[in-house]
């Protein structure tokens, strides 16, 4: 069963509702998820973790069930500052004042940057398959722009992209995470991809990812920028992993990267996989979250 064990709730912070699961006993672990899913991409993992952990496995702000503000001109209502500010409410609204992460793609962007913001909370962080969203702004070339095009996309003005996803959202959904084919990947199981589906065919979900890339190429840079040039970096240890078959590892070498960013110890490697570590190759993160996380 999906989710076993685990409670299916809604708890209200200051922003607005956040949609969660929560289940297991034990340290508290958050586990964030990425982008265009929901906290369904953790189901085939979170409860062997729950035999160790409390898992809390939370919708971001903008995506599946959670609240979802209206798009603005400066994009600050998904700046990464108020998304990880909502998982700082929410975990002290469990009775959780420190706590470790593990995190997917935006979600994992929203970690890095409450690791900076609030970096007595965070006692361990594990980000899968990216760098630092300004170090791919960085380095953007040729390879980088063809392979994550959607970044580029996505964050064009409102509302030019919605009005294009909004059209046939389950075409795009699927022509997105196949990257271009128009079939359902496999290792997404049926529970999840109705939810992301669910999700998908929500037009304020559209404008919440589409928000969310848009911070990402704005307001989080100037944040980035700012955090860079007062010397801040994640000071818990740092566990980075990526798929081997994805751009992160063919593009970068992202342990070194990291270790630009971190103070502390700072460990990973490739899986054996695509983009979607926790859904194509659950064992392996499974194992390596048992390892890192304490």
């Amino acid at each position: 069963m999906t989710f076993a064990g685990f409670h299916l709730e809604t708890r209200a912070i200051p922003g607005g509702p956040l949609r969660l699961r929560r289940g297991g006993s034990g340290p508290p672990l958050l586990l964030l998820h990425g982008n265009p899913q929901t906290h369904m991409m953790w189901a085939k993992i979170a409860p062997a973790l729950a035999t160790r952990f409390e898992v809390i496995c939370p919708d971001l702000r903008g995506y599946g069930g959670s609240f979802k503000p209206p798009p603005s001109a400066d994009h600050a209502a998904y700046a990464k500052r108020e998304m990880a500010r909502d998982m700082v409410e929410l975990m002290a609204a469990l009775g959780h004042e420190r706590f470790q992460i593990g995190s997917h793609d935006r979600g994992a962007r929203t970690a890095h940057r409450l690791a900076l913001d609030h970096p007595e909370r965070v006692e361990r962080l594990a980000v899968l398959d990216i760098i630092p969203t300004i170090a791919h702004f960085e380095r953007t070339d040729m390879r980088f722009a063809l392979g994550y095009y959607h970044w580029f996309w996505f964050a064009q003005p409102h509302p030019f992209p919605e009005k294009l996803i909004n059209t046939a959202p389950e075409l795009w959904f699927r022509s997105h995470v196949s990257r271009g084919g128009d079939a359902m990947p496999a290792f997404f199981s049926p529970e999840a991809a109705a939810d992301y589906l669910a999700a998908a065919r929500d037009p304020a979900m559209i404008s919440g990812m589409c928000e969310d890339y848009r911070a990402a190429a704005s307001i989080d840079l100037v944040h980035d920028r700012e955090s860079r040039a007062a010397g801040v970096k994640i000071r818990c240890p740092l566990l980075a992993l990526w798929g081997a078959r994805n751009f992160v590892g063919r593009l970068y070498d992202p342990l070194a990267i990291w270790r630009d960013y971190a103070e502390g110890d700072v460990s990973g490697g490739p899986v054996d996989c695509g983009h979607y570590l926790a859904e194509e190759a659950p064992d392996a993160v499974r194992d390596a979250f048992l390892r890192f996380f304490r």
